[in-house]
């Protein structure tokens, strides 16, 4: 339970970051722009937070020398 919460916290909170930075750069042009700059910047970034923890994870498997 621990390891799915913290990859959905890590989703999120890549996904907001993302999603903020997407809205910032797209509202420079247009108001359009900064909703679908909003969308792919946390799509992004979810994706991001997702392989930064299995990336975590897998050091941390490393570190320990456990084949689990």
């Amino acid at each position: 339970m621990g390891k799915r919460l913290t990859k959905a916290l890590s989703r999120a909170k890549f996904a907001a970051i993302g999603g903020a930075i997407g809205a910032a750069v797209g509202g420079l042009l247009s108001r359009e722009a900064a909703s679908t700059g909003a969308g792919l910047g946390a799509l992004i970034g979810a994706s991001i937070g997702e392989k930064r923890v299995d990336i975590g994870q897998l050091t941390e498997k490393v570190r320990d020398g456990s084949s689990d």
